[in-house]
């Protein structure tokens, strides 16, 4: 299931209209600009990049091709990447599919993925490796063992934002569960490691386990039913940004006493956090950083060059507190973008073996 089917859908301007094999193209020249010198046959030729994504309209998205953008110009400047091409499936996996296929045909060099279906990609993606082409999965993974992936750990995602919440009542209360939509992996995977953590606390009582949308509007919806049912809950277990606006929003509206709050890096979310603070509100918030884009293509051009790059490559989870809430949190940005702070070279460079 793709990462950003998780989250509410925001347009952000006319983006292309893609076709199986049509591409946006987020370069200029052409594709068969080669590096400038001629010494080992690793930085003989630079690379031509494909990103296959399932979804380019949702604020998330557009922020990371901005970042992959941004990577693809300095690694170009470099002479290690000859041109980056973004193709955009619309939420249609069959079309991702015939994309990759098709880049295959155009010999790329390197195909990075986001992908509509953990399992469906698989084929084609493996036929990339076979033809010789380097495919990196990224943010919402494939399972196929032959491709190099580049992801966070969303169990860790779970347990560590319901240790602070178990923390935070010190091991004893009644709290709501936000969770995503029933089925979807990256839900079922955040509960399962919050879960493990509350049940080391009999004291906790889940009073409601909620399933929505990652979308502001039905997650209220959600919360206030759940709320009205259970309105002496001590805190809210949410996994998800739009989620935690939702709850605290409610509690605003309602004048109720804001219980802790776990949460992610939706602006909306953090600007309520932070003129929430003085009051006594308070969370703790991860994030499903952006940069992994451009951990996907620094990982490409490392194995290009030579280097051995994990096959697995875990990318630890931001954490965002009461402390260091000033450091994330645009008041200038909308709602639904998602603030994360660079990650510096060296420690790209240390998660890709070089």
């Amino acid at each position: 299931m793709n990462a950003r089917f998780r989250r509410g859908v925001v347009a952000v301007g006319v983006l292309c209209s893609f076709a199986a094999a049509t591409a946006c193209d987020v370069q200029t020249k052409d594709d068969s600009v080669a590096a400038e010198g001629s010494g080992s046959p690793a930085a003989a030729k630079a690379l031509k990049v494909g990103w296959s994504t399932i979804y380019l309209t949702p604020s998330w998205m557009q922020q990371t091709l901005k970042l992959l953008e941004d990577d693809a110009a300095k690694l170009k400047s470099a002479g290690k990447v000859a041109s980056l091409k973004t193709f955009n499936a619309n939420g249609d996996t069959s079309q991702q599919i015939s994309q990759i296929r098709a880049m295959i045909q155009q010999k790329y060099d390197v195909i990075l993925v986001d992908a509509g279906s953990s399992t469906a990609l698989n084929p084609a993606l493996e036929q990339a490796v076979a033809a010789g082409i380097t495919v990196v999965s990224f943010d919402s993974l494939v399972t196929s063992d032959k491709v190099i992936k580049v992801g966070t750990d969303q169990k860790k995602w779970g347990a560590m934002t319901a240790q602070w919440l178990a923390d935070k009542l010190k091991g004893k209360g009644s709290i709501i569960a936000m969770n995503g939509p029933a089925g979807v992996a990256v839900s079922e995977d955040r509960w399962a490691g919050a879960e493990a953590v509350f049940k080391k606390y009999p004291g906790i009582k889940i009073a409601s386990n909620v399933h929505s949308e990652y979308n502001v509007a039905p997650a209220a919806q959600a919360f206030a039913s759940a709320y009205s049912a259970n309105p002496s809950v001590d805190g809210v277990f949410s996994q998800g940004g739009a989620l935690s606006a939702a709850a605290l929003q409610t509690l605003i509206k309602q004048d109720k006493k804001l219980v802790p709050i776990t949460g992610e890096n939706y602006n909306g979310f953090l600007k309520l956090w932070q003129s929430n603070l003085k009051s006594g509100f308070s969370s703790l918030a991860t994030a499903q950083p952006n940069y992994l884009s451009v951990i996907a293509l620094e990982a490409a051009v490392a194995k290009a060059e030579g280097v051995a790059v994990p096959s697995d490559i875990t990318v630890p989870l931001p954490s965002i507190t009461d402390s260091n809430l000033s450091q994330y949190v645009k008041p200038d940005q909308p709602d639904d973008s998602y603030p994360i702070t660079a990650l510096p070279q060296a420690e790209i460079d240390k998660l890709i073996g070089k």
